[in-house]
């Protein structure tokens, strides 16, 4: 989904479903403990608990990051990786010969919605819903009051006043049978059946003060809050264990205010108990107004109303809200909370990357610190890290100085590689009048030619590999291959072929330039149906590359006690991966092909010491060690123990 980042989404959702469990499963205990308090005390805490529960996602986002260190192992799959699927075409067994390991294509795979995707979507249309019914609950109740007969009864303003209500609260009658309810935030509405009027005074009485109470304790406003957040967390079976619990307390709550204005409990019970009985509560009301009884609840009211030796205190309105501030305060330090993963551990704290950078006058520490971010794709920080590496050379030896226009060049790779042309351009552009007529400004030229090849634009990428040349002559034949690239794609295949030669003479024959110019050479031969010059030239590549890869791994150090594959020592077991990016040069380039790693798969599901046995150029190298270290593995096991093994993974590159 281009635009939106569906895995920070969903690493934040998965946050906040743990954080809200944590704070109902805390608020179930603190009532456990609170169990010989009053009930008004009580359903305070179950309103702060929902008020935090509503202030916990906008706090998740607008917050700024406190990390918190746990070993990768605990964490779910966040925004820097993407779940495998468990198809056997995507799954991965690891074998410790390079002929039996399967491959990651890199090939773009038909649409398909992501089950991230899908609950995320679940949830949202389920928090919709929920929403969208209590909105048609609350029109179609303030239709009702709209119609509804005002009722004027002589002891309703002195009840008013024993409670000592100051906001205006108005009295009107509802169809016959239905429940007593009150509603309403500012102007409070109290609804009573039209067979209220055949009622005796004591019943009528004793209805309108439960109501009345109500509206004392500011029911209403918290029984919006807390359905808004059943509306956001329906699918949290905790969220509705607490709604339950709510509601239970608010009423008691209310009962506990009648009985401690005087009314007798056997008789109230017996007015509840008939009214529960002989009254319906409309299912539309139920989600805005604020019901006199709910006959799920009426045996434990009634053994609570009963109990003469209860605990009936209220609890004052500042309590109250110093209560639900309390619990939004907790929720602040929770909501800010955010698990790292050891591999990112060095890049938790940029502000002090950059003033050690600043202290030590070393750009390169900020150059470094980018790169690991780009290799966690965290692209937001390599890019502040990259600015601020941009800004301390300028502030050591000015924007004219060459050391300048490498930070810009910087800039632009990090752009470029994200498909950012414009931003890339704009970079190089500025980089390229820094550095003016130099050798350093031929690497700038050959990324705008390369950019301009991506954009179509072959003659303005001719136009800058040949001014290139001019500037490096001596870079390996780098701009003699791109220029045979340039002339590929613009189909004068003879020149083409003699620029492929030309690189080929500049390069070092046994360096991985050359062998990237051979396969690039080796492309055009074959599509011209030469096979057996492709192949010699295949055959040359292969032999650089492996002879490089021996060299590189000739260089690794094998970890202690990393065990080969087969026997008691089972296979890892791929549950996430990422797949490799492909680098806009090898994009612009047309370039294929694959390569191998070594790697030692720890017992902690990750991979370490990874080398490339087989490798490519145009940076897919690195592309292919950055995803494999974001791979997740069920480790391999010995004597059902854990235990390091090692591996080879290769890794296709395939433009379709």
């Amino acid at each position: 989904m281009p635009g939106w980042n569906e895995t920070l989404s969903f690493s934040l959702w998965i946050g906040v479903a743990l954080k809200s469990s944590a704070v109902l499963m805390a608020a179930g205990l603190a009532v456990l403990f609170l169990r010989r308090r009053s009930a008004a005390a009580r359903h305070v805490v179950w309103t702060g608990v929902f008020a935090a529960l509503l202030a916990l996602p906008v706090l998740s986002v607008l917050l700024p990051a406190l990390r918190l260190p746990v070993p990768h192992a605990f964490l779910p799959d966040g925004a820097a990786f993407q779940i495998g699927s468990s198809s056997s075409s995507d799954a991965l067994n690891l074998q410790s010969r390079p002929s039996a390991v399967p491959a990651v294509q890199m090939k773009p795979k038909p649409w398909s919605l992501d089950w991230r995707i899908s609950l995320l979507f679940v949830w949202g249309l389920g928090t919709a819903l929920s929403l969208g019914q209590m909105a048609m609950s609350w029109a179609a109740i303030r239709r009702i009051r709209r119609t509804a007969r005002v009722l004027t009864l002589p002891e309703f303003s002195s009840l008013i006043a024993d409670l000592g209500i100051k906001a205006k609260v108005g009295l009107l009658e509802a169809g016959p049978g239905s429940m007593p309810m009150v509603f309403g935030l500012l102007r409070s509405r109290i609804f009573i059946p039209s067979d209220a009027l055949q009622w005796n005074e004591e019943r009528r009485h004793t209805v309108i003060l439960h109501e009345l109470a109500h509206v004392q304790r500011g029911d209403c406003l918290t029984h919006l809050l807390a359905r808004i957040a059943i509306g956001f967390y329906w699918w949290n079976p905790l969220a509705w264990f607490g709604w339950r619990e709510f509601l239970k307390e608010r009423e008691r709550a209310a009962d506990d205010l009648v009985l401690n204005l005087g009314a007798r409990p056997s008789e109230y019970a017996n007015h509840l108990l008939e009214i529960a009985s002989g009254m319906q509560l409309s299912p539309v009301a139920g989600w805005a107004a604020v019901a006199m009884a709910r006959r799920s609840q009426l045996e434990s009211r009634l053994l609570a109303i009963l109990d003469t030796g209860r605990n009936r205190k209220t609890v004052r309105h500042a309590t109250a809200m110093a209560t639900v501030a309390l619990a939004i305060g907790i929720a602040v330090p929770l909501a800010a909370l955010q698990s790292q993963d050891s591999t990112s551990s060095n890049l938790a704290d940029p502000a002090a990357i950059v003033s050690a950078a600043t202290a030590q006058r070393s750009p390169q520490m900020l150059d470094r610190a980018a790169h690991a971010a780009e290799a966690l794709r965290n692209y937001d920080l390599a890019r502040k890290l990259l600015e601020a590496s941009l800004a301390l050379r300028a502030q050591i030896s000015g924007e004219q100085n060459p050391n300048y226009g490498v930070g810009l060049l910087n800039l632009g790779d990090l752009e470029r590689e994200q498909g950012k042309f414009d931003l890339a351009e704009a970079f190089y552009t500025k980089a390229l009048h820094t550095l003016g007529n130099t050798s350093e400004g031929a690497p700038v030229l050959i990324h705008l030619g390369a950019i301009a090849l991506a954009n179509k634009n072959v003659p303005e990428a001719l136009s800058d590999f040949d001014r290139a040349q001019s500037l490096n002559p001596a870079d390996g034949g780098l701009s003699d291959m791109w220029i045979a690239v340039a002339q590929e794609q613009q189909e004068t295949l003879e020149q083409a072929d003699s620029f492929y030669q030309s690189a080929l003479k500049k390069a070092d024959p046994n360096s991985s330039n050359a062998a990237t110019i051979m396969e690039l050479y080796g492309q055009l031969l074959r599509r011209e149906g030469r096979e057996n010059e492709a192949k010699s030239m295949q055959d040359q590549s292969a032999a650089i590359r492996n002879a490089l890869g021996a060299k590189a791994s000739s260089g690794v150090q094998t970890g202690a006690n990393v065990y080969k594959i087969g026997g008691d020592v089972t296979a890892p077991v791929l549950v996430s991966k990422v797949e490799p990016e492909y680098t806009q040069d090898a994009r612009a380039a047309k370039y294929q092909g694959s390569v191998l790693l070594y790697a030692e798969i720890g017992p902690d599901g990750l991979a370490h010491n990874i080398a490339v046995r087989h490798g490519l150029g145009l940076g897919l190298n690195e592309k292919a060690i950055q995803a494999i270290s974001l791979w997740r593995f069920k480790p391999s096991s010995k004597d059902g123990q854990p235990v390091a093994v090692s591996a080879n993974i290769e890794v296709n590159f395939r433009l379709l």
